[in-house]
């Protein structure tokens, strides 16, 4: 069960105190920081996958040199194009529920990425997996600043979710 402690704060207008109380997280906090942080490794992970897998890429797929450049560029170029858009699509619909259609969405785009049998088609799949991965990153975060009351605790939770992003960009 979650601690709770207290934070005395001073209101000097009204010449009273006001007693805060904050809740620590407990074991469910910690694990849906856990489950929150999975996607964000992917996405790091995606966005360096084909460094190394683009050359055996071109033999099978033989994409024009304009093609394996967007090979590589669309994904991240729409992450970065659609965060915002996407953050602000999460404050209307939920987060959750733009957590869970990117997850899905992000799961199929891999699936045709993976089986693609042109260049267009790993370009668009390429594509698709930005724009799904745009939706994971500003619902998880904003789930994770939910999980926690805390300052302390939500600054280390969101911390945790970074570092995620960087294993997964090392790992790819």
């Amino acid at each position: 069960m979650a601690d709770h402690h207290e934070l005395l704060t001073s209101n000097p207008a009204l010449g009273e105190r006001v007693r805060l109380t904050a809740q620590t997280a407990g074991p469910r906090q910690w694990a849906g920081l856990a489950l929150l942080s999975l996607p964000t490794i992917l996405l790091g992970l995606d966005l360096t996958l084909l460094h190394l897998a683009l050359p055996a890429l071109a033999l099978d797929l033989q994409p024009s040199a304009t093609q394996a450049l967007w090979i590589m560029d669309a994904y991240g170029f729409l992450i970065a194009g659609f965060l915002i858009t996407m953050g602000t699509l999460g404050d209307r619909i939920g987060r959750r529920k733009l957590l869970l259609i990117g997850a899905s969405a992000f799961a199929a785009a891999s699936v045709v990425a993976a089986f693609s049998t042109s260049a267009a088609m790993l370009i668009a799949a390429r594509a698709a997996l930005g724009i799904a991965g745009a939706t994971l990153m500003p619902s998880t975060l904003a789930l994770i600043g939910n999980l926690f009351v805390d300052s302390r605790e939500r600054v280390l939770g969101i911390g945790i979710w970074a570092t995620m992003w960087g294993i997964g960009y090392a790992l790819g």
